[in-house]
């Protein structure tokens, strides 16, 4: 059972195969970035319910030199507009500018993403939900005690049915999409407090 014990509720996306669609050839604008079905919807739900939703994610293209940061700006903001239109939120967005060769701390699997995400937010990440479609989102999150969850969407989308490679953190979790993920928080946080006031 998930833990509540940091003074605030957050959970950490990454984005391309998690939220969105993800691409070979790299999301380079906004015409090539497109939702998962359910996705915008998931983070929604859990804004709604007091989440504070952040993304980490890779964007080695623009050290690739394959767009500009112009571009994944408009990128960032037509995710935030379809998300206003449905009542929900991305609190903000943190990404790895850098190639792979760069040699660089906050590509994932390393964790600096991470780290700047808990330096931004004043607070200990241990047992906050991460939540990715491969396992360099999962090892970079549980560098810095988050709490490990695989959606079976892009990277992952051929693992369905199949058992976690021996490189997955062990204690990762497995959601069909970003919605099935939300579906699980939020019966999790309603039974904590349902034995919270029980008790």
């Amino acid at each position: 059972m998930i833990k509540f014990m940091n003074p605030i509720k957050l959970v950490i996306l990454d984005r391309d195969g998690t939220i969105n669609e993800d691409s070979h050839d790299f999301v380079k604008s906004a015409n090539e970035w497109r939702a998962l079905p359910g996705a915008l919807l998931a983070i929604t739900r859990l804004h709604q319910a007091g989440w504070h939703v952040v993304v980490a994610s890779n964007q080695s293209g623009l050290g690739r030199g394959l767009f500009e940061v112009s571009a994944l700006n408009e990128i960032h903001t037509q995710m935030h507009q379809q998300l206003a239109a449905l009542g929900g939120r991305i609190d903000a967005v943190f990404y790895c500018p850098h190639a792979p060769d760069d040699g660089c701390r906050c590509r994932k699997p390393l964790p600096g993403l991470f780290e700047q995400i808990a330096d931004r937010y004043g607070i200990d990440l241990a047992g906050m939900p991460c939540v990715g479609d491969a396992v360099r989102d999962l090892v970079a999150g549980v560098a810095v005690g988050c709490q490990p969850h695989l959606v079976l969407t892009g990277n992952s989308a051929a693992l369905k049915g199949r058992p976690l490679p021996a490189d997955f953190p062990p204690d990762t979790r497995v959601h069909a999409d970003l919605a099935a993920f939300a579906d699980w928080l939020l019966n999790q946080e309603a039974t904590v407090q349902t034995a919270e006031s029980q008790g």
